[in-house]
């Protein structure tokens, strides 16, 4: 027990012994990425990053919001998998990356999705960009008003395909979000990004995500590659129920990214595991009440805590409580009165809010003017 004020108590709860480094395990995990982002799916703890708030060209990742769009679309009923879209001279023309559709033609939003996701074909997103919003422009401002209605706070789209500009820019941090919305909101329609290939027009092309090819668990995302960005991908993968999310961005070749996505992907889901700290409502510890009807209260949280740790430490792992002491009568049930501190070496401090299990009624005038008498009298020693 170590006791900062007269009346603030920092409680040691408990001490777990673990067998990695925390978080010092990430800071020694570099990567040749100009710009890298690696989070756990479910608690949301970031596993490695760098440069993840800085603006970068997002190339073909900007698909992964084209998609977005569409299966927004899908969802609200606007349009269906079977619903066709006619190819604009515009879309045909296109350069880089193409599906091959035919100026003129018909193509169904299910074939166009598939040659967005698999092929990476620029021509199918200025095809869906026409169908949904008449011009591309007005798609593009579509997809950035959605981005920031999903959590992306800092990405701007002035084209469907990820086509340079720049004034067209995301950052891995926006990128993780997209990715993880993605799952969430269109589990239905996701598993088009675990596909490996798609033929259309009688051309096969395979898909581009070297994850796909590895035994990782990976179901997703998108690769991207222009001259200004260098290599880069939202990749995401599944291991005995965790999965991970990544971003990396300005690799120097195809080959650099296929071996450093692997090897990262590789030791985000092999060196950390998820626990469960504690869980909401559970009783953390009873601390004094000073002027109320109890003498004693007990302190709780609103939240399960689920934690993503290292495998592998050996440090100490602590979690504290902090709240004033004693607690001053009358306490609301719910009432926020502290905080619950999780601690490990390398990695910035966590708090939760400890708030009271129970309401407690203050003492009457005679007892309450006691009471506090006493406090004083105790405080003053």
């Amino acid at each position: 027990m170590r006791i900062c004020t007269p009346i603030l108590l920092f409680l040691t709860l408990f001490v777990f012994l673990l067998t990695a480094l925390p978080f010092q395990a990430q800071a020694q995990q570099n990567t040749p990425a100009k710009q890298a982002l690696i989070i756990d799916y479910e608690t949301g703890q970031t596993l490695l990053a760098k440069n993840e708030k800085q603006h970068m060209p997002t190339s073909s990742m900007s698909k992964v919001m084209t998609a977005y769009m569409v299966f927004d679309a899908l969802k609200k009923g606007t349009v269906k998998l079977d619903s066709e879209f006619r190819v604009s001279e515009k879309a045909w023309k296109k350069g880089g990356s193409k599906m091959f559709v035919e100026v003129g033609k018909k193509v169904s939003v299910e074939d166009l999705l598939r040659g967005i996701i698999i092929q990476s074909g620029n021509d199918a997103t200025i095809v869906i960009a026409e169908g949904l919003a008449g011009d591309e422009n007005s798609f593009a401002r579509n997809m950035t008003r959605k981005a920031k209605e999903i959590g992306m706070k800092d990405s701007n789209f002035v084209n469907a395909s990820g086509w340079p500009d720049p004034n067209h820019y995301s950052s891995a941090i926006d990128l993780v979000t997209l990715a993880k919305r993605m799952i969430e909101d269109f589990p239905e329609y996701y598993t088009f990004y675990g596909e490996k290939e798609f033929a259309y027009n009688n051309i096969k092309q395979a898909n581009r995500n070297p994850l796909l090819y590895r035994n990782v668990g990976a179901d997703g995302l998108k690769t991207g590659h222009t001259e200004i960005a260098g290599y880069g991908l939202i990749g995401t993968a599944k291991q005995d129920g965790r999965r991970v999310i990544m971003v990396l961005n300005g690799l120097g070749s195809e080959k650099a990214r296929a071996d450093e996505s692997v090897r990262l992907i590789e030791w985000a889901l092999n060196n950390f595991v998820n626990i469960d700290l504690a869980k909401a409502g559970k009783e953390i510890t009873q601390a004094p009440v000073a002027m109320g009807k109890q003498t004693q209260v007990t302190l709780s949280l609103m939240q399960d805590i689920k934690l993503t740790i290292p495998k592998a430490a050996r440090d100490n792992f602590t979690v504290d409580v902090k709240y004033n002491t004693p607690l001053i009568a009358p306490l609301l049930e719910n009432q926020e009165v502290g905080k619950m501190i999780i601690k490990a070496d390398g990695m910035p401090p966590k708090e939760y809010p400890l708030v009271t299990a129970q309401a407690v009624e203050k003492l009457g005038i005679f007892k309450g003017t006691w009471a506090k008498i006493k406090l004083f009298i105790k405080q003053a020693l």
